[in-house]
C-alpha cells in the first residue's frame, strides 16, 4: 500500500514541475504569447457557451477524450493492484471448514423447509374449513 502511495506522490510532483516549467519557459515581456492567450481564453468561452446550449438542447453523451480514457484506465488498474493486495491479507478457510460450514447451512435449510411447509399445509386447510 505505501509503495502505490509513493507512486501518486510522485506524479503529483511531476505535474507540479511541468506546470512550473511552463510558466517559467513564458517569461515576462511576451507580448505575442499573451495575447495569443487572451484570444485563446476567449474562443475557449464561447465555445464553453455553446456546449452548454447544445448540451442543454440534447441529452446525448459525447465520446470520451482520449487523456480522461487514459485516466480511466489508470485508475481502473490502480483499483485492480489494490485489490490484488487486500485477497493477499484475506485468511481463506481451510477445506474441512469449508465442508463444515456447508453442511450446516444444508441443515438449517432443510428444517426451515419443512417447518415452513408444514405451516402451509395447516393454513391451507384450515381456510377450506373456514370457506365450507
Amino acid at each position: 500500500m505505501a509503495r502505490i502511495q509513493r507512486k501518486k506522490k510522485q506524479r503529483a510532483k511531476k505535474k507540479k514541475q511541468q506546470s512550473a516549467e511552463g510558466v517559467a519557459s513564458l517569461g515576462p515581456g511576451n507580448d505575442a504569447v499573451e495575447k495569443k492567450a487572451e484570444l485563446l481564453t476567449g474562443s475557449v468561452k464561447s465555445i464553453k457557451a455553446k456546449a452548454y446550449s447544445s448540451r442543454q438542447k440534447s441529452l446525448t453523451r459525447k465520446k470520451a477524450e482520449p487523456g480522461k480514457l487514459k485516466g480511466y484506465i489508470d485508475k481502473g488498474l490502480q483499483f485492480l493492484r489494490e485489490v490484488k493486495v487486500e485477497l493477499k491479507k484475506v485468511v481463506w478457510p481451510s477445506r474441512k471448514q469449508t465442508i463444515g460450514s456447508t453442511v450446516v447451512v444444508l441443515i438449517l435449510v432443510m428444517i426451515i423447509s419443512v417447518f415452513l411447509g408444514m405451516v402451509d399445509i395447516g393454513l391451507s386447510s384450515l381456510i377450506r374449513v373456514v370457506l365450507k
